[in-house]
């Protein structure tokens, strides 16, 4: 079996992606762990088609010009006096709202296609029937996302935005990674709860009823990923030495912290600002005196927050120990989160989405069961 994947339970050993022959083991198609069936046997009830008029219209209109796709309070830079007095012009300051809303809209794109490679290649190393087939299942939904994605982005801004430096930095060291461990750990769980924690975010805030509704489907899908990465950790984690609980523990909280500092931060949008005549440099120094811990911790009180989604991940998943309980705590009250339950942001409304699939998918029209977003 491959070295470095801390592996603990036998469906999720790994071979090295280029030894296929393990695969041609007879005893190998004799077993098969049962572990993953319902998550399996579930797609059927979440199936859509991104190509499919009736689940997604994506000629549905919106009127970008003159209507803002998301609120201010989502575009971090508007919190600053600098680029708040210099946009007062009602039409100048939708466009910059909508431009941020395309570069955060092709960050989840990015996203999707890290998350697409990624399954793929845990096709060519998981061991074991059960996980191989979960994750083959994964890989077609993670395509439909891109393929979703793809066309909103094409059908609002006709084009999407480079990926940042540092999303494209994490998404090519997991997917590239040997190690099993940072792929479901880094994918599964930090990137997949980031996206649910977006998903939840711009379902319950954007003023593009697609979009809305777009969240909505995507999100019918993670929740199922996000269990993938629980089992994991359910059959793994405890399980662990202290030193290997160490190495995962550290690499998601350096991965944790260099997606919280970064991730939207101004620096990574200098592109942005002196497109609209602003000074990239000023800019990046008013968002550094609002940008302080006391608010990213006021920030982080709120359920869909994307990084407190991240934490509350790792701390359901046994990743986070005494060792690192302090560097979390800076910015979210440990206990309440513990206390909160396994329970995800975005669990409801995924429900509510796959219901509404239920409708289409078996022909059960039932009154009342329509999609949050209408």
């Amino acid at each position: 079996m491959a070295d470095g994947n801390i592996t603990k339970d036998v469906m999720y050993e790994a071979v090295s992606p280029d030894d296929f022959e393990s695969m041609l083991n007879l005893d190998r198609y004799g077993s098969r762990s049962t572990a993953f069936d319902r998550i399996i046997s579930a797609t059927h009830d979440h199936f859509w088609d991104p190509l499919d008029k009736k689940y997604i219209d994506f000629d549905e209109p919106f009127d970008m010009e003159n209507q803002a796709i998301m609120p201010e309070e989502l575009v971090p830079a508007l919190q600053t006096k600098y680029v708040s007095e210099a946009l007062s012009d009602p039409k100048e300051r939708i466009r910059f709202i909508n431009q941020q809303a395309l570069r955060s809209f092709s960050s989840i794109l990015h996203g999707e296609q890290g998350a697409l490679n990624l399954s793929a290649s845990l096709c060519h190393v998981l061991y074991d029937q059960g996980a191989q087939e979960y994750a083959a299942n994964q890989t077609r939904e993670e395509a439909r996302h891109v393929t979703a994605f793809a066309k909103y982005i094409k059908a609002r801004w006709g084009r999407p935005a480079k990926c940042s430096p540092v999303l494209q930095t994490l998404l090519v060291e997991i997917i590239g990674s040997p190690e099993v461990y940072k792929k479901i750990v880094g994918m599964q769980m930090l990137v997949e709860g980031l996206a649910m924690g977006a998903f939840a975010t711009f379902f319950q805030k954007m003023h593009d009823p697609l979009g809305r509704k777009l969240m909505q489907l995507v999100m019918t899908d993670e929740a199922f990923h996000h269990k993938f990465g629980k089992i994991w950790a359910d059959r793994t984690v405890p399980h662990l030495t202290p030193e290997e609980h160490a190495v995962i523990e550290d690499w998601a909280a350096h991965c944790f912290q260099t997606l919280l500092f970064n991730l939207v931060a101004p620096h990574e949008q200098r592109d942005l600002y002196e497109e609209f005549g602003l000074d990239p440099d000023r800019v990046v120094a008013e968002f550094a005196e609002i940008a302080t811990d006391d608010a990213r911790r006021e920030d982080m009180k709120e359920a869909t927050n994307i990084f407190r989604v991240l934490i509350k991940t790792l701390l359901n998943a046994g990743i986070i120990s005494d060792r690192t309980r302090a560097f979390y705590g800076m910015y979210v009250d440990m206990e309440e989160l513990k206390g909160e339950g396994d329970t995800m942001v975005g669990d409801a409304i995924a429900e509510d989405g796959i219901a509404y699939l239920k409708t289409i998918n078996f022909r059960d029209h039932g009154a009342g069961l329509k999609i949050a977003a209408e």
